[in-house]
């Protein structure tokens, strides 16, 4: 495998909404991100990845851009966004921003004219069919719930969003759309940007030519998954792309990437891959049903663990993948893989080093340093995030009580993730003098950044020893690039693995309250962390305590 300057980095992602507010308008912004940049300098990031702060109505929280050249004044402007850049450079750290190509917003310019005139120019910016009355064009069920078709404004046709209504699909076949959005790519890089994360890049391909699949539901359309299995020639579009633009700036991408088989993982992160690294999310997909969020399989450590081993060994040494425990598409990762009732500092410790010292590129999603957990919904009014709204809507008509659809979709909303960052224990956690435009989570006066930056022995102490381990130059070669050997696999609640290259660490959590005990052949140089203040041992027996998680060196 070719080496990359990205390879020993440690990313962090914003969700500029809630990261942080410097105007007291209740929304995150770019000078406030510019005012924390030294927070994220001293826990010792790298790689900034920004979730979408373009000019955008916000019909699905700015992932609808209505202007790709400008920056939407709810976040700030353009000099806020060039002088970020500046600043995050002078401290070391590459500025990602989030490419949204799938589509556009309909409020964008290109779509205005389309509906103007669909068969000039820029209808054929989309896919765009005739309306026929009590006919759909294909049967498929969009992301956020109902048919992907959408009547086009002001005439007799109709047009395609895979997610939102207010999201119409570029139509990635016509040349055109294509330049278009490389000129984009290239005019970011030129003012200085690392790289890109590339959203739901997946879909840009469809199955040609259109036609229905089996329904799935009761309402007679099918997942728009079975359209995506069936579409071919994808490669030829990103390697225009990657050639077109990333690969002339050696910039960082990194793809949102679903569905890939394991012969095409080359293409998508070999040494001439699409892009530079794809995200890991077999630990977020487990237990996902047809049927929806009420309906899906709690995950447990050991199949945590099982999804994990399975990633590493599907990539091998091809390439790397970006190991994640959240995003803002995801809920918290503590409330998610710890079993219920037993997030706690040691718990949260112990999955922050089992993911992190995982051979590939670490992504800590803001608040995850913190240890931030799930958000209590009281009512549905509280929810913003509009897949939340759907899919509460398809638990009741799955016969759940109000109640418990509001249960079964809490443990999944988005809107957890998208909850104001906690700065403080003072009022709204720091984040905004104004009314924040989503709630603060209650729990802020025990868990906030100014508390545990003091401390230790807190959550965001153990990320930075994580962050130093990784860049320690006695380890670094091991920890990026050596090979990860799964160790006890069938042990009930054990997660561990061996990472061997010019030295030998032990990686191993204890993945439940009860103590357990490991049997080490051979002795231990020292221990490079341990969530505990010591560790119990008897001639070569290692008794965990609860959720101890160790990183040992052999």
């Amino acid at each position: 495998m070719d080496r990359k300057w990205w390879h020993d980095k440690v990313a962090y992602q914003i969700y500029p909404k809630s990261f942080y507010d410097s105007n007291g308008d209740g929304i995150g912004d770019i000078p406030g991100i510019i005012g924390k940049l030294d927070y994220l300098a001293d826990l010792g990031i790298d790689i900034l990845w920004l979730s979408p702060c373009y000019q955008s109505p916000l019909a699905d929280q700015g992932y609808d851009i209505s202007d790709y050249y400008n920056i939407d004044p709810r976040f700030g402007t353009m000099e806020d966004m060039e002088r970020l850049i500046a600043e995050a450079k002078k401290r070391g750290i590459c500025i990602l921003m989030d490419l949204v190509v799938n589509h556009c917003s309909d409020e964008h310019e290109w779509f205005k004219r389309a509906c103007e005139d669909p068969d000039g120019k820029y209808g054929n910016y989309f896919y765009l069919r005739d309306k026929k009355e009590g006919e759909l064009p294909t049967n498929w069920r969009s992301y956020f719930g109902g048919p992907v078709w959408d009547d086009l404004p002001g005439t007799d046709k109709q047009y395609l969003h895979v997610f939102h209504k207010k999201q119409p699909d570029l139509n990635w076949e016509n040349p055109e759309v294509r330049e278009e959005v490389y000129k984009n790519i290239n005019w970011w890089l030129d003012k200085g940007l690392g790289g890109f994360r590339i959203d739901a890049i997946i879909n840009i391909k469809k199955a040609l030519p259109f036609h229905d699949y089996e329904p799935d539901r009761e309402d007679g359309l099918c997942s728009i998954h079975a359209m995506l299995r069936g579409a071919k020639g994808i490669g030829t579009f990103l390697g225009e792309m990657r050639d077109r633009t990333f690969k002339k700036y050696d910039a960082f991408s990194v793809g949102e990437v679903f569905n890939e088989k394991p012969e095409e993982i080359p293409d998508f992160i070999g040494d001439d891959g699409y892009f530079s690294s794809m995200f890991d999310f077999n630990e977020t997909i487990f237990g996902g049903s047809e049927n929806g969020w009420y309906d899906a399989t709690p995950i447990t450590p050991d199949d945590y663990k099982k999804c994990c081993f399975e990633a590493q060994a599907k990539v091998g040494d091809i390439g790397f993948l970006s190991n994640i425990i959240e995003n803002h598409d995801e809920p918290r990762g503590v409330s998610r893989y710890i079993p219920e009732g037993d997030c706690c500092t040691e718990s949260k410790k112990m999955l922050a080093a089992l993911n992190f010292m995982l051979r590939g590129l670490p992504f800590i999603y803001q608040g995850q340093e913190l240890g931030m957990e799930n958000v209590p919904f009281t009512t549905i009014d509280e929810v913003d995030d509009i897949s939340t709204h759907d899919e509460y809507r398809v638990a009741l008509e799955a016969g759940l009580s109000p109640e418990e659809a509001l249960r079964a979709v809490s443990k999944f909303s988005r809107d957890n993730a998208r909850t104001p960052m906690q700065w403080t224990d003072g009022a709204n956690a720091g984040f905004t003098t104004g009314t924040p435009w989503l709630k603060v989570n209650p729990n802020y006066p025990s868990i906030n950044a100014a508390a545990q930056v003091q401390d230790a022995d807190s959550v965001y102490s153990f990320y930075k020893k994580l962050i130093a381990l990784r860049k320690d130059p006695v380890y670094k070669e091991t920890i990026v690039y050596g090979a990860l050997e799964p160790v006890w696999e069938e042990r009930h609640n054990l997660m561990a693995y061996y990472r061997k290259g010019e030295r030998t660490l032990l990686v191993v959590g204890n993945y439940q309250k009860e103590p357990q005990e490991i049997e080490l052949q051979k002795g231990y140089k020292k221990a490079l962390l341990n969530n505990y203040k010591d560790i119990a041992q008897d001639k070569g027996i290692i008794r965990l305590q609860g959720y101890q998680v160790l990183v040992l060196e052999m």
